[in-house]
């Protein structure tokens, strides 16, 4: 969630040694740094389940996931993001640096304030790095999830799938996700009627 925005241009150099100290993370957007704020409890869960659907899937493959910790570096170092998840397949991304270069499945958990920037400017620069073939975006609010494919000729195929019978494929991992393994052992509903009774005791 990006929530405080520093006036200052930063170098990417310097941005990843500030990252290395700092207990917030931060993303970077062509030389400014913005602070990223704590998620909710339907965040944690979804992406904790995809964490496990998607290794436990891949263990056999030569593909990597990663949760939340590992930054993506995109246009040689101009923009620096956290997915909520990413898939790598490619051995030039070393596991022992804090980015990866090459994600072929980056997976981003909306929230409402963070939708429109996930939708909007931060997948146009996810579609610029050459690797990536699946963008998917899993709703907090609802059980939906939107897969946005590459297709021949740069353009992208969006596939979405809704309600806990669905399955949602994709595709550059010959993977299926049903739905009622991401929101395992989540309900949404009651979570927002508990929502609404504590912002009315505010």
């Amino acid at each position: 969630m990006i929530a405080i925005k520093s006036d200052d241009y930063i170098s990417p150099e310097d941005y990843l040694e500030q990252e290395r100290h700092r207990p917030i993370k931060h993303e970077y957007l062509d030389g400014e740094v913005y602070a990223m704020a704590g998620t909710g409890k339907a965040h944690n869960i979804i992406s904790g389940n995809l964490y496990l659907l998607l290794r436990n899937t891949l263990h056999h493959s030569p593909c990597r996931t990663y949760f939340a910790d590992l930054k993506v570096r995109i246009d040689e170092g101009r923009r620096f993001f956290y997915p909520d998840l990413l898939v790598t397949c490619d051995p030039d991304d070393d596991s022992s640096l804090v980015y990866v270069d090459k994600p072929v499945v980056i997976i981003e958990v909306l929230s409402e304030s963070t939708e429109s920037f996930d939708r909007g400017r931060k997948f146009q620069c996810y579609r610029t790095i050459p690797s990536l073939q699946d963008y998917i975006l899993v709703s907090s609010q609802t059980y939906m999830v939107e897969v946005f494919h590459r297709t021949r000729g740069d353009r992208w195929l969006l596939d979405t799938y809704q309600g806990l019978e669905a399955i949602a494929r994709i595709e550059s991992l010959n993977l299926d996700a049903p739905l009622a393994d991401i929101y395992a052992s989540l309900d949404l509903n009651r979570l927002a009627d508990e929502e609404r009774r504590e912002n009315s005791d505010l």
